[in-house]
């Protein structure tokens, strides 16, 4: 060999190994100048003496080759693909066959790249084709373009002959700068990652696929136990230690449990990762385990494909509805043949405003695009006008109201049409909004936009409603923002108010005047609903601060035939309607007297020194006033403090304050 021929063999070496370094390992030894002088030196060289140019020279990744058409390449071992699951049920089933067959596996979680399956041959570990997966048995070969990706070493680290597989795919910044180029021309923009990688390696002249930018990730080894390998990811090393590239997300779990982590981290990364997936997959680890698992006609019976929820799906939109807001808004609502976008299945999406519908274009019939990305509501993306048959109805906004039918009134310069019926009953949702708060029956999840969804649908529309909303489940989860752990917890919520002490039920209820405190004051007292709802004006006024109004309240609420009717059905659904609570206490320092608390007590807060206040038998109240016996005074107390000093009313503070309790038992 003489000295120019041994010459151009170094700098193909220098220059394979800057690539690995730079594309594989990401870890660069040589700089950019450097780089591009031993290029430069090469083609020189390459230009002088053309015999001595290798076949797989670092000079022919800028392209330059031009094939007449794409040659077919016979896969030795059929590329198959994988079956599919889209939830962690399917998941979980995947690995209960594989334990009913008698094994217990480890599994190796991948990232699915949205690519191009590729096939790399290499002998005496020098890179002599690419293929395509093709049909699975017979492919294309695309080696003069598989050429210009920069990740693909030319040259193995060992001389070994090996075929192994992977994923082409164009990096979302090659996208996005190859858009901005073809803007500038004038040219059509590319739509997503994975065409524009499919097409890029489809192309005849390699010098297109060249200024692309492609990239690969190599996954799978089609023969490894001639290697002396026994676990897929110990492959994955093998490969990786040949100088392919191999994705350093990869990664070997011990459970199935494992695997759901994996696919709900980077299903949470999946939006800031360089390059696009569209799932995970997951393969047996254990090599023998494989062969005993075997194949299916289509599949490998050791591995799957989860697939990400799509975001961005095509249904039809069956119907537009109208519902009212509580400030008598009016809303039409897409009606939708119900569709799974990124997990949910949703059968509704809102259209804001009769504007909306009118600029969309949107008519009853027409096949639409929904996405979702992220946590954000489902919207109606756009019209697909090459699906329309003609029997498209066009959309009529109404001029009444859909629930009372009063006139409806669009204001000048709003978008918003407004029905203007104070007495609508769509906007008297108020009484289930008081009977689900907090401070009520305390239904997580059934706040007041949800509760007046629900109403609009019909699902709710008086109090013994919601307990039976169980009925609505599948056309809830079907509903946009819904899903079935947040309805779960919504049903369980519900279930759990049954179990409420009376006095949240009593407060729920509004009757006129009831407030917290008195609720909870009626229910000790009493005891029942039933023994409350028998007692006279007379009795009522008995109990102290239950003035002849409210006593009077009291009974009329519960002489009303609709309200009696109301409370047999709550009975029947299993509402408690016993008081759950402790017994008045004794002590002579709190009992019958009315407290104030007022500042900030270190060692409780106030919510819970009201609450033994009344375990005691004692009144709390916000306000200070001759009738207040103690004022309880903490840090930064302010103005309740300096009238309790002006009207001469006792005064603990929170040394007191902790003695007392401490004497009693509840410190």
């Amino acid at each position: 060999m003489n000295d120019i021929q041994k010459r151009m063999d170094e700098l193909v070496e220098i220059l394979e190994k800057a690539n690995q370094e730079y594309y594989v390992f990401d870890n660069p030894s040589l700089t950019d100048q450097e780089y591009d002088k031993y290029l430069r030196e090469l083609e020189s060289l390459e230009e002088k003496y053309p015999e001595f140019v290798k076949s797989n020279s670092p000079t022919k990744r800028v392209g330059g080759e031009v094939i007449d058409k794409f040659k077919k390449i016979e896969h030795s071992i059929p590329m198959l693909s994988l079956a599919d699951v889209f939830n962690e049920e399917e998941i979980e089933e995947f690995d209960a066959r594989i334990k009913k067959a008698g094994f217990h596996p480890e599994y190796v979680c991948e990232l699915k790249i949205d690519g191009l399956s590729v096939s790399l041959h290499y002998e005496n570990g020098e890179f002599v084709t690419g293929a395509t997966r093709g049909n699975g048995v017979v492919g294309e070969d695309i080696s003069h373009n598989v050429k210009t990706i920069r990740s693909v070493p030319m040259k193995l680290n060992q001389p070994v002959s090996i075929e192994v597989r992977g994923e082409i795919y164009m990096p979302r910044a090659s996208l996005a700068k190859l858009n901005m180029e073809r803007e500038s021309l004038g040219l059509p923009l590319l739509q997503n990652c994975r065409n524009a990688a499919a097409g890029s390696v489809r192309q005849l002249d390699s010098k297109i696929a060249a200024k692309r930018n492609l990239d690969t990730w190599i996954y799978h080894l089609p023969n490894p136990s001639e290697y002396g390998l026994k676990t897929q990811y110990e492959s994955i090393e093998y490969m990786k230690s040949l100088g392919l590239k191999t994705n350093p997300a990869n990664r070997l779990v011990k459970n199935i449990k494992e695997v759901m982590e994996f696919i709900h981290e980077y299903g949470e990364k999946r939006s800031s990762l360089p390059y696009d997936i569209d799932g995970v997959v997951i393969k047996v680890n254990d090599l023998e385990m494989q062969k005993s698992l075997g194949y299916t006609s289509k599949y490998p019976r050791w591995a799957i494909a989860y697939k990400f929820p799509a975001e961005e799906v095509l249904t039809k939109l069956t119907d537009i509805i109208f519902t009212v807001g509580r400030t008598g808004r009016i809303t039409p609502n897409a009606v939708l043949e119900p569709v799974i976008v990124m997990g949910s299945t949703i059968a509704r999406a809102t259209l804001h405003n009769e504007d909306y519908v009118l600029e969309k274009g949107l008519k009853i019939g027409d096949t639409v695009s929904i996405r979702k990305a992220g946590d954000v509501i489902p919207e109606v993306v756009e019209v697909k006008l090459e699906r329309r048959c003609g029997n498209e109805k066009d959309f009529v906004m109404i001029d009444s109201c859909p629930i009372c039918g009063s006139k409806l009134e669009k204001k000048e310069g709003q978008v918003d049409h407004y029905c203007m019926n104070p007495d609508c009953p769509a906007r008297h949702t108020e009484t289930l909004v008081h009977f689900a708060s907090r401070e009520a029956m305390n239904i997580d999840g059934l706040g007041e936009a949800i509760i007046q969804d629900f109403f609009n649908l019909g699902f709710i529309k008086r109090i013994v409603d919601i307990y039976h909303l169980d009925d609505h489940k599948e056309e809830i989860i079907k509903l946009e923002g819904y899903g079935h752990k947040s309805v779960d917890h919504l049903l369980d919520a519900i279930e759990n108010s049954k179990k409420n002490s009376l006095e949240k039920l009593l407060f729920g209820l509004g009757i006129p005047g009831i407030g917290d405190k008195t609720a909870l004051a009626l229910a000790r007292n009493y005891k029942t609903l039933e023994n409350l709802s028998r007692k006279t004006v007379d009795e009522l006024t008995v109990q102290k601060d239950i003035g002849p109004i409210l006593a009077q309240n009291i009974y009329d609420y519960f002489q009303d035939e609709k309200n009696q009717i109301l409370i047999e059905e709550l009975r029947d659904v299993g509402l408690n309607m016993e008081f759950l609570g402790e017994a008045i206490k004794e002590s002579t320092l709190i009992s019958g007297k009315r407290f104030v608390v007022t500042g900030t007590i270190s060692f409780m807060g106030r919510d819970e020194i009201e609450r033994i206040i009344e375990n005691y038998g004692g009144q709390a109240s916000s306000s200070v006033s001759k009738k207040t016996d103690v004022v309880i005074v903490g840090e930064k107390a302010g103005s309740k403090e300096v009238k309790a000093r002006e009207l001469g009313i006792p005064i603990w503070d929170e040394e007191k304050l902790y003695s007392v309790f401490k004497d009693l038992g509840e410190v």
